[in-house]
């Protein structure tokens, strides 16, 4: 019997004053949270259950409102029951960004985000009063630390040796650094297709902003463009960066002093991502037991061996991931 399912029907049955309402599954998270659409006679919402003892709805509730305050499309909180981990939200549609991105359509709906991106980065609290977790050395290098535990150590058995291990922190250090000396501004976080909803109006709809930091500028950007569930051409990719630097700099926003910084910035923090990608999606198949994620892990170490290729602070990753590729 699903018991947090059963209290999850009665508050909603309070919340909505008795009135009818029919409940099925809306999303699935690679977190412990889970996402039901409820459906009444006249409306849509959406209801989050976060088991209390596992998610806290609070930085949620506190993003939501710094967001829409900005005037990003994001859910708006309608009742919440901390305690319980139960919230009760505007249903932002069903029409996910990676359902309907192509060739013809991506222009389109890339350039509505990248000009969400741009509010986002430009209400960016200076005084960091926004309360918003600083993306530190610490964090960073601690995502990294995912890809040699989960990946290369539960998934792989694959074990470095002393040399290649200090190699690959030394990678780790030099990708840590780039993050660092970027420009910092609000950081949603996972800014990409499965998080990004197509809507009529104020496009893109914005979920999953919970673990919103004050991080580096290119982290957002690289989300989108690179993201792990959908590949676009190098060649295509680098003229976005080029345009949202553009953009950035016409719009007043950090975004260093040249268009090659900054694409370095990019393809570093890239890297620093997609290690960290892969590390999550093997921790969710061995610990988790979702192993659908699995089927990604090719796109996004095609991206990591592509950037590492072109880089000789990043050669030893590179060389790890081609011997790791000749022995598979």
């Amino acid at each position: 019997m699903d018991e947090r399912l059963n209290q999850l029907n009665s508050w909603l049955g309070e919340t909505l004053a008795k009135e009818r309402f029919v409940l099925r599954p809306a999303s699935v998270d690679a977190s412990f949270r889970r996402y039901f659409r409820v459906q009444t006679h006249d409306r849509s919402y959406i209801a989050m259950d976060a088991p209390p003892d596992r998610e806290d709805t609070g930085p949620f509730v506190r993003i939501a409102r710094q967001f829409r305050d900005l005037g990003l499309n994001v859910p708006e909180v309608l009742e919440q029951h901390p305690s319980k981990g139960f919230l009760l939200l505007s249903d932002l549609g069903q029409r996910l960004y990676l359902e309907h991105l192509d060739v013809d359509t991506v222009e389109r709906l890339y350039g509505d985000a990248l000009g969400a991106l741009v509010v986002l980065q430009a209400g960016t609290d200076q005084n960091k009063t926004s309360g918003l977790p600083p993306y530190d050395h610490a964090l960073l290098t601690q995502e990294m630390g995912l890809f040699k535990d989960w990946y290369l150590g539960h998934h792989l058995d694959r074990h470095l040796g002393t040399g290649e291990a200090t190699a690959l922190e030394q990678v780790f250090e030099d990708l840590t650094q780039s993050a660092l000396n970027q420009p910092q501004v609000w950081v949603h976080r996972d800014f990409h297709s499965r998080n990004l909803m197509l809507t009529d109006s104020n496009n893109p709809g914005i979920l999953d902003f919970q673990d919103a930091v004050y991080g580096p500028v290119t982290y957002d950007l690289v989300s989108l463009l690179r993201d792990c569930y959908i590949s676009w051409p190098r060649s295509q990719v680098e003229e976005w960066v080029q345009g949202y630097f553009d953009l950035g700099t016409q719009s007043g926003l950090p975004v260093g002093d040249s268009e090659d910084q900054f694409l370095e910035w990019f393809d570093y923090m890239g890297v620093q991502r997609h290690l960290k990608a892969i590390g999550i999606f093997a921790r969710l198949n061995h610990r988790d037991g979702k192993p659908g994620y699995l089927d990604d892990i090719p796109r996004v170490m095609g991206y990591i061996k592509d950037v590492s290729a072109r880089y000789t602070p990043l050669q030893p990753l590179h060389n790890l991931l081609m011997d790791l590729n000749s022995a598979t």
